[in-house]
């Protein structure tokens, strides 16, 4: 864990350090705490099925930074008027999402007799994920005018990159229960697994890092002066497969993992 941590450290200061740049400017500051479900798409599972979409699902909490271009904390004004002052925010994120994952569709079918079949409802896993990243915000109406109560909702679409740590964890209750004895897991799985990579090729029970391409759409709801009320369904892409715990080298293995996250926040207006 020690690398994943130097890794984090780094994205971290380097966030700080846009950050400060942009409070020398004098812009203001919003911080708040988001949270909501989260359907993880991955290897488990049967790809565009709805039992399988429905039940690998999980829970995602944050904290979140804005650094908001309208308003000046230094002089308690608004900036200059242009247009990107006017409709673009800065957004910092530190969050956490983990999901219990399994086995659903087809294969797993109670029609389905075979040890393989057994072998795939025994499977399970956890698929934990630590972010840390930035996306830059799009108003379409005028940051100014839903400060100022003119209008009560405000929509947004957001688009960035977050650095992830990821720490899955592989469990089988076939067999001994052993996720070292490859007879425990599908086998096709096994047979198409490359001998060379290593012992199991294509399970992951650690730790490791990626990146990800996030973007996301919702609407800000203007509760108070200084609190808004927020609702964001983002799309997260890793760009890595291993983050489930499973990358099977069979052709139905198309894309890498991905997550859908519906938020549900609140912010607060610091200046």
């Amino acid at each position: 864990m020690t690398l994943n941590f130097k890794q984090l450290t780094f994205v971290f200061v380097f966030i700080l350090g846009i950050n400060e740049c942009y409070s020398q400017l004098g812009f203001s500051h919003e911080i708040g705490v988001i949270a909501g479900p989260v359907a993880f798409q991955s290897d488990f599972g049967v790809r565009r099925d709805f039992e399988t979409n429905a039940g690998n699902t999980g829970i995602g909490i944050g904290v979140v930074h804005y650094i908001n271009f309208a308003y000046r904390a230094d002089c308690n004004c608004y900036s200059t008027d242009t247009f990107f002052n006017d409709h673009f925010k800065l957004r910092n994120e530190i969050s956490w999402n983990k999901t219990t994952l399994n086995h659903f569709g087809k294969w797993v079918d109670a029609s389905r007799t075979s040890e393989n079949a057994e072998r795939l409802r025994r499977h399970s896993g956890i698929a934990q994920n630590f972010d840390i990243g930035t996306q830059i915000e799009f108003f379409p109406k005028s940051i100014r005018a839903f400060q100022a109560f003119s209008y009560s909702f405000a929509p947004f679409i957001s688009l960035g990159v977050h650095f992830t740590a990821y720490n899955p964890k592989v469990e089988t209750t076939y067999g001994d229960g052993n996720i070292n004895n490859m007879n425990n897991f599908f086998q096709p799985w096994v047979n198409a697994a490359d001998p060379n990579t290593n012992e199991d090729p294509f399970l992951f029970n650690g730790n490791g890092t990626t990146w990800s391409m996030v973007g996301s759409l919702g609407t800000r709801y203007k509760l108070t002066v200084l609190s808004d009320l927020m609702l964001d369904i983002r799309w997260q892409y890793f760009f890595n497969n291993e983050v489930d715990g499973l990358d099977h080298n069979l052709s139905s293995n198309k894309a890498n993992d991905w997550l859908v996250w519906v938020n549900f926040g609140y912010i607060y207006y610091l200046d």
